[in-house]
């Protein structure tokens, strides 16, 4: 088989992509949500993103360095995995060392795998990548989780003053980014960024939700994804300000998410999330989430 390789070229190619990692769901950690991903101005550069094609022009892998998230995301034609993920990897080097110094760059970048791909696994640490599950400072792993649409969903209603409400389109996009670089400690989220997963063809505005205060003031936001054709969900992401967690205001739009995904026939939620039993961890299996793939996070420095 003779594979070749190009950068990203438009909106076409990330059709491409989606419809690859959703025809192979089962091998990748990311597919519903991805419109919230490929909106990151990581793809701004053409040349963050790798694609794969056989001599019959069928996309068979991508590649993005995903720089708001250190992560490189990727998805592979199952049948030609053996033979490009090798590729994958060697071009991941070149573009990592490339990109040094800029603002795509990183020192370090993060592949994720499900714990059952051991070829991926063999390749990754082939390739120089160390599994972080296990390391002495900072180790790291994840887990991807799901509940049944059917099971019903807890009902918890806001704080007295507080309301939920799908965000206002572009006009709050601002406030939104605001409020989410305050939650995650972070300036990565960009207005483009926001305005961009607001005008995807797959964006529902019905699953766009924030709580505002008494006081007019986004506090709190959970977005979901819906796939029409599978009829999943994926909520990505959830916070809440540090000024309000008091009223438990994140169970408050999560629920109000799941409830929304229901309303339109989801047969399965997913998210995911660290594999450490923090917080949120707890708010998701309190939710009726279990855990049904372990997720390995693996590292190289460069």
């Amino acid at each position: 088989m003779k594979i070749t390789q190009r950068n990203y070229s438009g909106k076409q190619d990330k059709a491409l992509m989606s419809a690859l990692a959703r025809q192979f769901a089962e091998n990748n950690l990311h597919v519903i949500d991805l419109p919230y991903r490929f909106s990151s101005w990581a793809l701004d550069d053409p040349e963050n993103v790798r694609l794969w094609f056989d001599e019959h022009g069928q996309m068979l892998a991508w590649v993005v360095f995903n720089t708001p998230f250190w992560t490189i995301d990727y998805a592979c034609h199952a049948e030609a995995e053996s033979a490009v993920f090798p590729e994958i990897l060697d071009w991941t080097d070149q573009h990592a060392n490339r990109i040094l110094g800029t603002e795509h760059g990183h020192s370090c970048w993060f592949f994720c795998t499900f714990s059952g791909q051991a070829e991926r696994m063999r390749a990754l640490e082939r390739a120089g990548f160390q599994d972080q599950s296990n390391v002495a400072e900072d180790p790291w792993s994840k887990v991807l989780m799901r509940r049944s649409g059917d099971a019903p969903v807890k009902v918890y209603q806001p704080p007295a003053g507080f309301t939920v409400r799908p965000l206002a389109g572009e006009k709050e996009a601002e406030q939104y980014v605001e409020l989410h670089r305050s939650v995650f400690g972070s300036k990565n989220m960009t207005l483009d960024w926001r305005r961009r997963t607001i005008q995807h063809p797959d964006y529902k505005p019905e699953l766009d939700l924030v709580i505002e205060s008494p006081s007019g003031q986004l506090v709190a936001f959970c977005i979901c994804w819906f796939d029409d054709a599978t009829k999943e969900g994926h909520v990505e992401p959830l916070g809440c300000h540090k000024d309000f967690r008091q009223y438990a205001l994140g169970r408050v739009a999560f629920s109000e998410g799941l409830r929304r995904l229901q309303a339109l026939g989801a047969h399965n939620i997913f998210l995911e999330t660290d594999s450490y039993r923090n917080t949120a961890f707890r708010l998701y299996e309190s939710f009726d989430f279990q855990v049904i793939q372990d997720v390995l996070v693996y590292r190289k420095d460069y």
